[in-house]
């Protein structure tokens, strides 16, 4: 298919020599100097045209309702398209056949299906082809979606309407100038944003979630949710959805996800309907959706709700078609990627791509997480990808969120900051705070970035608990200061660490970090032990400070290889286990206690909203 011409946005070039950058963006809504990310992402090709070729096709998908398909297509039909081609593709879905030979209103479904073809043949679409898919028997609404389109091109994208949705004669413009501003601008591309909603964003999937409201100013924001009132889909993460969904659906896994609203729709309907399977595809993935907002109740894509598979009568439209005489004045207006908000099923506020380069960057990430001022430094360092997924899982439960993560440099820990969790760029900080010459060997890097942090934590008047990835809170008590008698707490087996900012008057700043990394060198030269805890320890009894030591027996589990039929009983906060126990046992033991809640995809089985 030959791509449209486009008369507006002029795309922004880079030649391939700069594919290897990150790039630095980050939520204008954090305080002070806000911090670089490291997305790791790669680049789409980019056209050496200054306006890009791509194809455009619209599916309609239709059943057995004719004025709905007929005011659909000349809704679109009525579009301003300029002067590009547009292709339109209707699949009208067959009635379902059953019994219908001795059926007495066959030939009534008969001529209705016939109509519908008739009106769809005369039909005119001057602004490109037009295909017409009339199935041979009912497949019903899920394959109807998934079957309308499979990309031949990175460069293909479609927009799914059913028929009784009417769209705004400015829908196409505003897509295309979305197109070229997100998908081909590489400075606002991200891979997982697969697509946009143009419908008017009213529902929170997530039970007990935050009430869906936006202020007057936002005009795009990114949210998980697909829309499929008007959906314009990305061609990579469609393709990546299709398999997915064909893996799970030939194992017989149910897409089911506790704390959803989507799953109990799933379990009542079943196979009718497919947004389930995408919402469980996202959750999965943690990809985006681009959404619009409107004042007044307005949309470019209305939905009559007309009576059919989600209505068994008729509702009436959901908002009101957006014309070009109500235009706000900023309507064209598309902003740059790292200036808009994004949300989650809770409709929870998220910050992706959170990755601290240096300790400049580290006090606005402190003050945008801490809560009552306090914060977790969590190391990640020799902990397996699965514990660390179910450790989160447990932090979105208790509702912990007051954390920044401290960790190796890899694709596992970046995709992490993709998420929205706060990383620390381990090695692009420790080299530019010049960490690289204070400590002799490369084991204790770990413990340099935690005592840049806690050094930060303190100066900002912060408690900090310093925790390792091998462990796993199971109750929101536990990072809670208990002894206000003692500045530091200190855990003999778990490596759990407490500073209260108390202290924060006695941290000198780059002596503090120097005080630490001779003690750790000291240690480290007689072969004894460099974990953090044991070198603050030893710090602190330089220094005449008391730390008082964890009577860790009466609040946290400990795995082991010799423990069977163990249980959490009364008290305990935190199931602990040592850094060189087997993955597959600490994932049998936590399975046996009831605290594994990572499915086989390797995301959270549930999706737990806390109100803000």
């Amino acid at each position: 298919m030959v791509g449209p011409k486009r008369h507006f946005l002029p795309l922004l070039l880079l030649s391939l020599s700069i594919l290897s950058i990150f790039f630095s963006y980050y939520h204008s809504s954090l305080p002070h100097s806000p911090p670089s990310p490291n997305p790791k992402f790669t680049l789409l090709p980019q056209n050496s045209d200054s306006n890009p070729n791509f194809t455009f096709i619209i599916k309609v998908l239709t059943f057995n309702r004719l004025d709905s398909v007929a005011r659909c297509l000349r809704s679109l039909a009525a579009a301003n398209y300029l002067t590009d081609e547009v292709h339109l593709h209707v699949y009208v879905d067959h009635f379902a056949l059953g019994d219908a030979p001795s059926s007495s209103n066959i030939d009534q479904k008969l001529q209705e299906s016939h109509r519908i073809l008739e009106f769809v043949d005369e039909f005119e679409w001057k602004f490109g082809s037009k295909l017409v898919h009339y199935r041979t028997a009912n497949v019903g609404l899920q394959a109807q979606w998934l079957e309308a389109w499979w990309p031949n091109s990175d460069n293909e994208f479609t927009f799914v309407v059913e028929d009784d949705l009417e769209v705004s004669p400015l829908y196409y413009k505003f897509l295309t100038s979305l197109i070229v501003n997100y998908y081909y601008n590489a400075s606002n591309y991200r891979p997982y944003i697969y697509g946009a909603s143009l419908q008017r964003p009213r529902f929170v999937p997530g039970k007990h979630g935050n009430k869906l409201q936006m202020n007057d100013t936002t005009r795009l924001f990114l949210y998980q949710l697909v829309g499929t009132w008007g959906q314009l889909l990305f061609p990579k993460p469609w393709k990546e959805f299709r398999v997915w969904y064909d893996n799970h659906k030939a194992k017989g896994i149910k897409p089911f996800l506790d704390g959803m609203v989507t799953t109990g729709w799933y379990k009542k309907m079943g196979e009718k309907i497919w947004t389930p399977w995408f919402i469980k595809f996202i959750h999965t993935r943690g990809y985006f959706n681009i959404y619009t907002n409107f004042l007044q109740e307005r949309a470019l894509s209305v939905s009559h709700r007309d009576a059919g598979v989600n209505y068994g009568k008729t509702a009436g439209p959901d908002s009101h078609i957006l014309y070009e005489s109500s235009l706000d004045s900023d309507f064209w207006d598309m902003q740059p990627l790292s200036d808009l908000k994004w949300y989650d099923f809770c409709f929870r506020e998220i910050f992706p791509d959170t990755v601290v380069e240096s300790f400049d960057e580290l006090g606005s990430v402190l003050n945008s997480v801490q809560k009552h001022d306090t914060v977790i430094i969590v190391s990640l360092f020799g902990v397996s990808e699965l514990a660390i997924r179910n450790l989160f899982c447990h932090f979105e439960r208790l509702n912990i969120w007051h954390y920044v993560l401290v960790g190796p440099e890899s694709d596992f820990v970046f995709d992490l900051a993709r998420r929205g969790y706060p990383v620390i760029g381990t090695n692009q900080f420790l080299k530019s705070v010049g960490a690289y010459k204070l400590m002799s060997l490369q084991d204790s890097h770990a413990e340099m970035i935690k005592a840049y942090v806690l050094r930060k934590c303190l100066e900002s008047r912060y408690n900090a608990w310093v925790v390792d990835g091998n462990m796993l809170p199971v109750s929101s008590d536990l990072f809670v200061e208990s002894d206000p008698s003692y500045d530091f707490y200190i855990g003999k087996s778990s490596e759990l660490f407490f500073a209260s900012r108390s202290f924060a008057q006695k941290v000198d700043g780059d002596d503090f970090i120097s005080k630490f990394a001779t003690m750790g060198n000291s240690l480290l030269v007689k072969r004894q032990s460099i974990s953090f805890g044991f070198i603050m320890t030893k710090l602190l009894e330089q220094k005449g400070v008391k730390v008082k030591s964890l009577n860790e027996t009466s609040f946290v589990l400990k795995i082991d290889y010799s423990n069977v039929n163990q249980s959490l009983g009364d008290g305990k906060q935190m199931v602990f286990w040592s850094s060189d126990t087997a993955s597959d046992l600490v994932q049998k033991r936590l399975q046996e206690l009831g605290i594994w809640i990572v499915n086989d995809d390797l995301s959270c089985k549930a999706v737990v909203c806390h109100q803000s």
